[in-house]
């Protein structure tokens, strides 16, 4: 809904004030993520995941009630800016215990290699939340129906959802985890020693581990801002797209990143999801580099949805192996820590993106996207690379144990 909002939320502009005005708005929704995340890390790693995901889905609940009764510029002024901008933040700072949060209590309370397949349902409920939320935004907008009803929707589901969640038992991993503790806390009692031998307290995370997570975790914003927000400005300004037309074309896109995740999702239940991750780093690689030379060739609308569609589908994404990445993490660290990653890598790489192709696409053209991409891209193989050096070496100690035990036998 943002390339509505921003036109009945912020002043009328030129192209490029305009663009930087999407921009301001959009990154405005992961601002305040990075703190969403150490509130919501601390409450996920001390209290539990069921809390965290109930907490979360009714401030986005209340949020939408505040926007959908929101008056516009043209009512209030500048006001009307402000407010829904802090609104967006509420939704961005309640998103963030929300994603990360689900992925982290699916992957404890499953095993390979359900897990994979399980974990990527969550990536496909939310593709399918996008797609829910475009076609209300194309019905509502095709129709001249008040926008508002969109938001009144929204709020209605995050309202199910938070009393559906009431219902959720807590993960094993943490209930195990907290278990041990309170053993721990009565053995310790008696012989304070065991404190500093106990593994609950001692274990450390890695901090290249943790580095090459945020690392993984700042590719997707990239291929979503392109596919969704950098495409829609091309079709405003060359094909003079209304809102409407932009809202129907993403509609379109999101149900292609459906159906292609979906996929995704059988396949991580019978190839290994790395292997899946880097077939695709191949594909979007080669694709990425002249996508360029694509855009300033294209000549329709249609040519377009195909660029948006391969970014959409092949775009750099952790996603089947977001299992393999949280297990790398202490139980009492890793609420934290993986959400702290996710949320800094939304709100540093949508601004950095979002304002940087405004500055890059205004001297470069559309070769000003390689300014943003290829250093993702890099990131993300080093990212990757560590992963698959862990796992590897994983697999050796294993090999090595059945050796012993072969030989022992």
């Amino acid at each position: 809904m943002a390339v509505l909002l921003n036109e009945l939320f912020f002043p009328k502009a030129d192209p490029f004030t305009a663009s930087l005005h999407s921009a301001f708005a959009f990154c405005s929704t992961y601002v305040l993520r990075p703190f969403g995340a150490l509130i919501f890390g601390y409450i996920g790693d001390n209290i539990g995941r069921k809390a965290t995901v109930i907490i979360t889905t009714t401030m986005m609940s209340l949020s939408c009630i505040l926007m959908a009764s929101l008056p516009t510029y043209s009512q209030i002024g500048i006001t009307a800016s402000w407010v829904v901008t802090i609104c967006r933040m509420v939704q961005g700072l309640s998103a963030m215990g929300e994603v990360t949060g689900v992925n982290i209590y699916i992957t404890e309370i499953t095993k390979p290699p359900i897990q994979y397949p399980a974990v990527t349902m969550t990536s496909i409920c939310s593709a399918l939340g996008g797609v829910f939320a475009l076609a209300v935004a194309t019905f509502v907008t095709s129709f001249n129906f008040n926008w508002r009803i969109a938001f009144g929707i929204g709020a209605v589901v995050a309202i199910v959802g938070a009393v559906a969640r009431t219902r959720l038992r807590e993960t094993p991993d943490f209930a195990d985890a907290k278990r041990r503790v309170k053993k721990a806390l009565a053995q310790i009692k008696r012989d304070p020693k065991i404190l500093k031998e106990n593994v609950i307290w001692t274990e450390k995370v890695n901090k290249k581990t943790a580095l090459s997570l945020f690392f993984i975790e700042c590719s997707w914003p990239v291929c979503f801002y392109l596919a969704y927000m950098y495409c829609g400005n091309i079709l405003k300004n060359l094909f003079h797209f209304t809102p409407e037309q932009v809202i129907h074309q993403n509609f379109i896109v999101s149900l292609i990143q459906l159906f292609a995740w979906v996929i995704l999702s059988y396949l991580s239940y019978k190839i290994y999801p790395l292997k899946i991750v880097r077939v695709r780093l191949v594909i979007f690689t080669i694709f990425i580099l002249f996508c360029p030379y694509f855009l300033d060739n294209i000549q329709s609308s249609f040519q377009m949805l195909l660029i948006q569609s391969v970014i959409a589908v092949f775009g750099y994404m952790g996603t089947p192996a977001m299992p393999i990445f949280y297990k790398r993490f202490p139980v009492f660290k890793r609420f934290t820590y993986t959400t702290f990653a996710y949320a800094l890598s939304r709100a540093f790489v949508y601004i950095v993106t979002a304002f940087g192709l405004a500055y890059c696409s205004e001297y470069l053209g559309n070769w000003g996207i390689l300014v943003i991409v290829v250093p993702t891209a890099i990131l993300f193989i080093y990212g990757l690379s560590h992963f698959e050096k862990l796992e590897k070496e994983d697999f050796n100690r294993f090999q090595k144990g059945e050796d012993h035990l072969r030989q022992a036998s």
